[in-house]
């Protein structure tokens, strides 16, 4: 109250009217804005949930507001800075034939966040999440009679459908980390744990899918476990795609108190940018490949998880190995930083080509 008859003046009854605080609602914004500019702008729901956070973070949490999308309609209102635009869906061809400025976006977003924070190579990671099921081989080249009719040969392979995610990270120096295993089921099975290393993490879903809260465990028991003690410099940088388990506000939240900055792709461009979709899961499942139906022609036609988390341990060290690490980040333009590398294989058609003199600056500066 500031006037002297104890009436509220306009201003103060505004923000009590207001669901949040104006320093709340400053640090909603400035996580908007962070976010955009790490290549993931967020959806209405993201915002609302998030302010739902601060609300419940108050010493007396107000437990009977809600956000509403009205709400964050008001609240984009009231800050110019944002702004409500409509996404831009990639598919795989308009991301390799006609809109070579997305690509270009990266690299230039890339480098910004390098040099801004002083990221040094060593503290550069990608993350991803890779599913298959545990019964079931991929293909595989073989050699048959050259009267053979059928363009396809059949093998036979155990069947199990069960659905397993592996959740890894690699680093721009060549190595990485131990591996989160996201199995299907309820209760954990001690004798799983004597096949795999201790460092590696074992999870359970109801489907054997990663979700926000496997996401999580795996930032903080994983990722900053075993980062945190091999930082070179201030920050870690982190590339990852821009699945909802990495979007959520308490990802965010330990990411910026544990100095990690997550940097994500544009969308539908794992296949050009990503350094684990690239090298490494491909080999990955080759050798997992191998090792199935290797068990199939010794007729074992089971496979369960105490043998899926066998033959992960036996080809985790082929599969991201040191070599198919560098190759991933280099095939990737990451390090060394050649955008050029993934331009190139971009069907980009132009017209006319450019002028000698603008063909020499680099557009990522």
């Amino acid at each position: 109250m500031t006037r002297l008859d104890g009436t509220v003046s306009r201003q103060h009854t505004i923000a009590n009217c207001r669901k949040l605080s104006n320093t709340e609602e400053e640090s909603l914004k400035n996580w908007i804005l962070d976010m955009d500019k790490r290549g993931l702008p967020l959806q209405v729901s993201n915002v609302r949930h998030l302010a739902q956070l601060l609300l419940s973070a108050r010493s007396k949490p107000s437990k009977d507001i809600s956000i509403s999308e009205k709400w964050v309609s008001r609240f984009i209102q009231r800050h110019p800075e944002l702004k409500f635009k409509y996404t831009r869906q990639y598919d795989y061809q308009r991301v390799k034939c006609e809109d070579p400025e997305l690509i270009k976006g990266w690299f230039n977003r890339v480098q910004e966040t390098i040099l801004r924070y002083g990221i040094a190579e060593q503290d550069i990671y990608n993350m991803d999440e890779t599913g298959f099921q545990m019964g079931v081989a991929s293909t595989a080249k073989v050699i048959c009679g050259s009267e053979t009719r059928d363009s396809h040969a059949k093998s036979i392979q155990p069947g199990n459908r069960e659905w397993i995610t592996i959740i890894i990270a690699i680093n721009a120096s060549g190595h990485a980390l131990p591996p989160q295993i996201i199995m299907a089921g309820k209760k954990y099975q001690s004798q799983w744990y004597s096949a795999i290393p201790k460092e590696y993490r074992i999870s359970l879903s109801d489907d054997g899918w990663t979700n926000d809260i496997l996401g999580f465990e795996w930032l903080q028991e994983m990722f900053e476990k075993h980062t945190a003690s091999q930082t070179a410099g201030r920050y870690r940088l982190l590339i990852l795609d821009g699945h909802s388990s990495h979007a959520t506000a308490s990802f965010d939240q330990f990411c910026t108190e544990r100095r990690i900055i997550p940097l994500y792709m544009p969308p539908h461009s794992s296949h050009l940018l990503q350094p684990l979709d690239i090298s490494c899961f491909a080999p990955f499942k080759h050798y997992y490949g191998q090792k199935v139906r290797e068990m199939a022609e010794n007729d074992i036609h089971a496979i369960d998880k105490q043998d899926f988390i066998s033959i992960y341990s036996s080809i985790h060290g082929r599969a991201f190995s040191k070599g198919n690490i560098l190759s991933a980040f280099a095939a990737a333009g990451l390090i060394p930083f050649k955008p050029e590398r993934v331009l190139a294989k971009l069907n980009i058609k132009t017209p006319t080509p450019p002028s000698s003199s603008s063909s020499n600056q680099s557009f990522y500066l």
